[in-house]
């Protein structure tokens, strides 16, 4: 375990060979945009969430008429990573499937992530190769928290255009079929801790590809821009001064699962020796 720095005239990044976890992203100027880490309230800080986002059923998926179990958020989180320093600006992290996945995750993967600086964004790619000889089923997401040390309802969610958003109900970690109304046709989402009473808001079949999560009474902004994901979720802890912004290829599983992975919910599939990915950048202002 070992932490890579890259740096710009910006921002300096750094990430954690363990689980590939971005620990902190500074600006020049001082202003810590990512979450400390206190264990008194949540120990990490921006998990890679792979081969599943959230939670399954009972911890479990079938496959090929075989059972597994996979904890929530899966392995990769928790996994030692190859990490390579390319330039100053850019740094490499690759897992390879090895033994212990292989018992979990019955396919063969690479995942690499790379991290790039340009000006004040920092561009992450989620990268997955299959190197099975058969279809491979999996997740990936991104779970980045962000610093709010005035607390979340100092904040404000603003979008490009105007959102309708519904946000799906959680039973436990599992969610419903029903939706409750959040927001209607509007562009700033003020943030409240009562909306994580239960756990997350989770937003399904996204219209949009860019958030920003605003301070009410400075300069202070964060932008994260993504391609692919067809999930969005807000996440913090009642009274945390952080709050998530989490882009998901993929979501947990709904209360009535009948466990088969290749029938999941937001599943990717990817064929044979082919590759996947999927991009966000984070840009930070103040």
């Amino acid at each position: 375990m070992a932490v890579i720095e890259i740096k710009n005239s910006k921002l300096t990044v750094g990430i954690n060979t363990c689980g590939s976890e971005l620990m902190y992203i500074n600006s020049s100027r001082g202003t810590e945009f990512l979450w400390n880490g206190d264990e008194k309230m949540w120990s990490y800080r921006a998990p890679v969430l792979f081969p599943i986002c959230g939670k399954l059923k009972d911890d479990t998926y079938t496959y090929n008429g075989k059972k597994y179990i996979l904890k929530k958020h899966g392995f990769a989180r928790k996994s030692e990573f190859k990490g390579e320093k390319l330039s100053t600006t850019k740094a490499e992290f690759v897992l390879d499937c090895n033994k212990n996945t292989l018992q979990v995750f019955p396919f063969e993967f690479r995942l690499k992530i790379v991290f790039e600086l340009l000006e004040n964004k920092l561009k992450v790619s989620n990268i997955v190769e299959n190197l099975s000889e058969r279809e491979m089923y999996f997740s990936i997401g991104a779970h980045e928290g962000y610093n709010c040390p005035e607390g979340i309802e100092e904040y404000y969610i603003e979008f490009e255009h105007p959102q309708t958003l519904d946000s799906y109900k959680l039973n436990g970690n599992l969610l419903e079929n029903n939706s409750i109304r959040v927001m209607e046709n509007d562009t700033v989402f003020p943030l409240k801790y009562e909306y994580f009473a239960v756990d997350a808001l989770v937003f399904k079949n996204i219209k949009f590809n860019k958030v920003s999560l605003v301070h009410k009474h400075s300069c202070k902004k964060i932008t994260v821009e993504f391609d692919k994901a067809n999930y969005f979720l807000l996440w913090t802890k009642p009274r945390a001064n952080y709050i998530c912004l989490e882009p998901w290829n993929g979501v947990q599983d709904m209360v009535g699962s009948d466990y088969d992975i290749t029938e999941k919910e937001g599943i990717i599939k990817l064929g044979a020796g082919k590759d996947y990915t999927s991009i966000h950048t984070i840009e930070c202002l103040a």
